[in-house]
């Protein structure tokens, strides 16, 4: 702990400080990897090494209070004012001297500037990055840790980056990663079996709709001509001299649902057949990047394309070449028709791959 307090007074991020413990072979806490959250904490709530006020010989408790959520019923935590902390001085296990405390707690005061309250709101949050079409489904095969933007709109891995606990260095623009896959998509869902599969699906649909529309259009004409038979009955009980009031009210219904009944009668059953299936069904493929880009459209369409991926797996290969792996069901409605043996149990495919990397172009993707 010493070494962790002297480093960071000195200058060293959490970052180089985990990375540094973690490559000496030093455990962390419960014998896990040490990573920079471990050390920097939230010093709002105390929580870190470097907040633990018991390594300067102070016990503090009763920080954190905690009720269920009625809405979630999840157990969540809130902070106690200040007055509710209570303190116990246990000077036998103090590790850390005043001074070296202070150091810590001055260049601490530094940052937290970003993170205090103005008018505006919290100044850090004009630093947030924003959420982008891919984030958090990216992995590194090497470790299975995550794939984050590390700086200058690159992805890579967030163990080799932050812990140091993993050998794989390979970063790639999240433009070109974002670009590949889409065009990889694009590729494969223009594969014949698959324009085949939307064309029969597309059929199967039509035609349920149809028969439904035909059956609500026989039973419209049913219905019409009863209606014309009771208007029908009514005016010979009125030329019989049979009239109430209730008898020209139940006409005026009667006349009006015959007028309903024959506006739905003039809208024929759609056809069942849809000409230039194919043409309709790649100029859709192809919009999928369009989509993705219009502020309109852009929400929807990405969080329907995330819904169908669980993750993507990014494992050096060779140099700087990525491999490429997409997992979920869009990965098994990919590899309809392919030959692969990625299978699930039971032959369901849940993933195909990609080879991505620097110097190939985007229609090169391949299973």
């Amino acid at each position: 702990m010493r070494r962790i307090f002297t480093e960071y007074a000195a200058g060293r991020s959490p970052r180089a400080i985990a990375k540094a413990l973690n490559s000496d072979g030093v455990a962390g806490p419960s014998g896990k990897p040490w990573g920079a959250s471990t050390i920097h904490g939230n010093w709002r709530r105390g929580t870190g090494i470097l907040n633990n006020e018991l390594y300067v010989g102070r016990l503090v408790w009763n920080r954190l209070r905690y009720s269920k959520d009625p809405n979630t019923g999840k157990r969540v935590s809130r902070m106690n004012p200040a007055a509710a902390l209570i303190t116990q001085p246990v000077p036998d296990l103090r590790i850390i001297d005043d001074a070296l405390w202070a150091a810590v707690k001055t260049r601490q005061g530094a940052h937290q500037d970003l993170v205090e309250r103005t008018e505006d709101g919290y100044r850090l949050n004009a630093t947030h990055r924003r959420r982008y079409l891919f984030s958090g489904l990216l992995t590194c095969g090497a470790c299975g840790g995550g794939y984050t933007i590390t700086g200058n709109d690159r992805y890579g891995c967030a163990n080799y980056r932050n812990r140091g606990t993993c050998d794989n260095k390979t970063v790639i623009r999240r433009q070109e990663l974002e670009a590949r896959v889409l065009a990889g998509l694009k590729d494969k869902l223009l594969a014949p079996v698959l324009v085949k599969e939307f064309i029969a699906e597309f059929h199967v649909e039509l035609n349920r709709r149809n028969h439904e529309s035909e059956l609500g259009y026989e039973a419209s004409r049913r219905e019409l001509a009863e209606t014309e038979r009771k208007i029908a009955s009514i005016l010979r009980a009125i030329e019989d001299g049979v009239y109430t009031g209730s008898t020209k009210d139940r006409l005026l219904q009667l006349e009006k649902r015959k007028t309903e009944l024959e506006a739905m009668k003039s809208v024929a059953p759609t056809p069942r057949l849809h000409p230039n299936l194919a043409d309709l069904y790649a100029r859709k493929v192809a919009r999928l990047e369009e989509a993705l880009n219009e502020p309109e459209a852009r929400e929807q369409a990405a969080e329907a394309l995330r819904a169908l991926i669980d993750e993507i797996r990014l494992t050096p290969d060779s140099g700087c070449v990525l491999q490429i792996e997409l997992y979920g069901e869009l990965g098994a409605i990919l590899a309809i028709g392919q030959d692969t043996n990625a299978n699930r149990p039971g032959g369901v495919p849940r993933r195909f791959s990609l080879v991505a990397g620097r110097g190939f172009e985007p229609l090169t993707f391949r299973l």
